[in-house]
């Protein structure tokens, strides 16, 4: 696992992806593959409760895999979002970097509840 060096990046794309998740089972977001030669900025990870009427937890680890496998470090773990609201985990003031061979991955606490939205930088050298 390395850490490309992005003084002199070859390629810079914005790109966002989004996850409904459907049950409670650990579900992979972002993937960064190993000898990947990239790394990525995460700028905002937004969490949103679909649900009119209960809330839900929301539980998002960094692993050290790109699989999801592995032990994962959370970043959130059961924070409730509130039915029909929006909870900003990770905004451009806290971003920070995904290196080779790690994923972020996401558990509710209740399937088809919520929705995750990650907008992140991929940055090669």
């Amino acid at each position: 696992m390395a850490a490309p060096n992005i003084v002199g990046i070859s390629t810079l794309v914005g790109i966002t992806t989004m996850r409904s998740l459907g049950d409670t089972s650990a579900t992979t977001i972002v993937s960064n593959a190993a000898d990947s030669n990239k790394v990525f900025k995460i700028n905002t990870i937004i969490v949103a409760n679909i649900d009119g009427s209960n809330a839900a937890d929301i539980t998002v680890a960094i692993h050290p895999q790109d699989d999801g496998g592995g032990t994962g470090v959370k970043i959130a773990n059961t924070i409730s979002v509130a039915a029909d609201s929006t909870l900003i985990l990770v905004d451009k003031a806290s971003s920070f970097y995904l290196e080779e061979d790690r994923s972020i991955v996401a558990t509710a606490s209740a399937g088809n509840d919520l929705a995750v939205t990650i907008s992140y930088e991929d940055i090669q050298s």
